[in-house]
């Protein structure tokens, strides 16, 4: 009897809170919304001490640079089961391309997600020094192989961006960024203009750049809005960029940006409403409107703990030295409204902060709109 009393016992204990939250969930849009999103930021926490403990071990046993697949992969076994979303990935041989630099579309903090499907091994990601003396992530992501970028300081980010080229080609592995350098979610299908840093590491180490596309999950999650389904990844063959200067990266930017789009137009669902034509590119100014609705607490707060999340950069000197402010914007100029004022192009990118036109593409990923 007492063994059945100490078996039973813990799993009422367990299974109490889950059934509540489960009732709880069917109740409302917005119920389930927060519950999937606790759900989620608690996955998130959870990964982010296994990933201390992961990375410590590994690099003991000289694997480093595995750390990031392992904890990726656990965390995308624990979530999409909680969540009850799927990703099919597209392309999936091409990840095995190393040395490389592998760059995505990025959404919203949900983008992790399909980072926990795709992540492959031998490869890690580029992230702003300050999160290096975050408690228990910093140490995490050290031990990790994180390159850390200095953006307070224009001749050290510099630095740190070449080492970072000629270490990948050194250990053949494969660096991770974001080109559009902010978040970039909404109900139609296209991509903020690229930042130059990923490019400017990829043609100065002579590596290739292999594209990964996720579908727009709109559908699925945006504010109180958080369901199941299905997602489609595609990863796009590499580009190579040998024998290419830097006088040519606008124009491969700008052909990378096109074919990730064409992607993007591909594997997402229809829009449901028509006020922006698939084929029109968006006016990057991020919306002032007074009856826009307020982002919700939880994931504001909690948005400091996701593992991979620099905030955007504020104005000051550039990472990239080479390439001028027009250039950084060639692929999509022609969309934008040409009466904009320099003060306000500067405001391109999400409402979560100032971003310029110097960031690196660093990994961010943040709270829902």
């Amino acid at each position: 009897m007492s063994f059945l009393s100490t078996l039973v016992k813990p799993l009422a204990y367990v299974s109490l809170p889950v059934f509540a939250l489960h009732t709880l969930s069917k109740s409302s849009p917005i119920a389930r919304y927060y519950v999937r999103l606790a759900l989620y930021l608690s996955t998130l926490g959870v990964c982010s001490a296994w990933g201390v403990v992961c990375a410590v071990g590994m690099s003991l046993v000289g694997r480093k640079l595995d750390v990031f697949f392992v904890v990726a992969r656990t965390f995308y076994m624990i979530a999409s089961r909680a969540l009850d979303i799927r990703l099919v990935v597209e392309g999936e041989e091409h990840l095995a391309t190393k040395p490389a630099v592998l760059i995505g579309n990025h959404q919203s903090m949900l983008d992790i997600l399909y980072l926990g499907r795709i992540f492959p091994r031998r490869a890690a990601i580029i992230a702003k020094k300050e999160l290096q003396w975050s408690p228990l992530l910093g140490q995490f992501m050290t031990l990790s192989g994180v390159v850390w970028i200095d953006r307070g300081n224009n001749a050290k980010a510099v630095r740190s961006l070449s080492a970072a080229g000629e270490t990948m080609k050194a250990q053949r592995m494969a660096l991770w960024l974001f080109p559009e350098g902010t978040r970039s979610m909404r109900e139609h299908h296209d991509l903020l203009p690229f930042k130059k840093g990923a490019f400017h590491i990829a043609v100065q180490a002579g590596v290739p750049i292999v594209p990964v596309v996720c579908e727009n999950y709109w559908r699925l999650y945006r504010k109180n809005v958080f369901e199941s389904g299905t997602l489609k990844v595609r990863v796009l063959p590499p580009i190579p960029t040998e024998g290419l200067t830097v006088a040519d990266i606008p124009d491969l930017a700008a052909r990378v940006h096109d074919a990730m789009v064409a992607a993007l137009r591909e594997i997402s669902g229809p829009v449901s409403s028509p006020e922006v034509p698939p084929e029109s590119k968006p006016s990057l100014i991020p919306s002032d409107k007074p009856d826009e609705a307020p982002r919700d607490t939880l994931s504001a707060q909690a948005s400091s703990a996701l593992p991979v999340e620099p905030e955007p950069a504020q104005p000051s000197e550039s990472v990239q030295q080479i390439p001028s402010r027009s250039e950084s914007r060639a692929s999509t100029q022609a969309s934008e409204d040409n009466n904009s004022s320099p003060a306000t192009s500067r405001r391109s990118g999400s409402d979560n902060g100032t971003e310029t036109e110097e960031d690196d593409g660093m990994v961010l990923v943040g709270r829902p709109k």
